[in-house]
């Protein structure tokens, strides 16, 4: 009886850990978490709760173990789980795992003593493939969605869907813009090969730049970039972030115009000169949302702020930042600037007071 009681006991347990081990399986599926880092932490929890779990992933079309140089499946091969179920082998089960309706692994799960075992290693195998599946479109997501979109306004409609909606609300923010002075003149002479190496290069430069204080890309237009500051994501020091941007894509893109004459000096690229940026900065309260149509749309801002922000660029000298009165009167560290004194711009009615913009502390 004794006897009896100790393995209702021990399997009792045992049934106890491996239902833990599918809810922690479970828990992680939701995370987000770098597939390599998902696997890894599920083998080490269900292995200490099912025993010798194998795993094995499909690599150009056939199942090869994981982690690379490890036991597998054993001989079966992936045809026998193309449509999913299990194949019981050597003592052991292997259960297919699918992403997307499709064969993308398959886990060996040692046969238990249990009448449960069958049944929670199928389980087992559903919450893992669930929960690859889930690691894999969240790479997928991560690699394409915020590739062509900047990184607050991927977050926002991740978290919020709804926002993707058309409509906006009116907002302070900070309005930067950026174009490449000498754009035109640098296209006729090159190929567009060329162009575009130029155009990524000072992007990959100026980007950087604009993120790092926590600005949103809104748009690139040929050799012009717009970023806003307080938007999507409230910044109560909107205007120093962005002027601290534009000084810092000034200080990159004439480190990538130092490059270049380095490498036409070595003949490595053509003998042309290069453009170079002009920023304008204004501060003022603009209509940001999705604009566009049902079909496709974009996050943009709409307003003067905006509309000035682009005359105080196209006025800019080239390697300068020029900065309106009311991103000055926002400024809270030493700025280093010299008034250009009341400026009349296309399209409005009223002169704008603005500076050009040589550091900040």
């Amino acid at each position: 009886m004794l006897d009896r009681a100790g393995k209702a006991l021990a399997d009792e347990r045992e049934l106890s850990d491996r239902l833990a081990a599918l809810v922690h399986l479970g828990s992680r599926a939701r995370v987000g978490l770098a597939e390599s880092q998902l696997l890894a932490d599920a083998l080490d929890r269900v292995r200490h709760a099912y025993g010798d779990v194998r795993l094995s992933l499909m690599q150009d079309g056939a199942l090869a173990p994981y982690p690379e140089g490890s036991a597998g499946h054993g001989a079966v091969p992936a045809t026998a789980l193309a449509n999913g179920g299990a194949v019981q082998v050597d003592g052991a089960v292997v259960h297919a795992l699918t992403v997307k309706g499709r064969l993308a692994g398959a886990l060996t799960v040692p046969i238990g003593t249990t009448s449960q075992d069958e049944a929670l290693a199928a389980t087992l195998a559903s919450q893992l493939s669930i929960a690859l599946e889930n690691a894999r479109l969240y790479a997928e997501l991560d690699t394409l969605f915020r590739a062509y979109m900047s990184p607050d306004v991927a977050q926002s409609l991740l978290a919020d869907p709804n926002r993707a909606a058309l409509g906006g609300s009116l907002v302070e923010v900070t309005a930067l813009f950026a174009d490449l002075r000498g754009f035109t003149t640098f296209s006729e002479r090159v190929s567009p090969g060329e162009i575009v190496e130029m155009l990524n290069r000072f992007h990959t430069a100026a980007v950087p730049c604009i993120l790092g204080n926590g600005g949103t890309i809104v748009q690139f237009v040929g050799d012009a970039l717009l970023a806003l500051f307080n938007a999507p994501a409230a910044q109560p020091d909107h205007a120093e972030r962005a002027a601290h941007a534009a000084l810092d894509m000034q200080r990159a893109a004439a480190r990538v115009n130092a490059e270049v004459l380095r490498e036409q000096h070595a003949g490595l690229v053509s003998a042309v000169e290069w453009p170079q940026f002009r920023v304008g900065v204004n501060t003022g309260p603009a209509l940001v949302g999705n604009i566009g149509s049902p079909e496709f749309r974009g996050f943009n801002a709409m307003g003067d702020a905006v509309n000035v922000a682009a005359r105080l660029q196209s006025l800019a000298e080239p390697g300068t930042v020029v900065i309106g009165q009311s991103t000055r009167d926002q400024l809270t560290s030493p700025a280093d600037v010299r008034s250009l004194g009341d400026l009349s711009l296309k399209g409005k009615d009223q002169t704008v007071h603005a500076y050009v913009l040589s550091s900040l502390g």
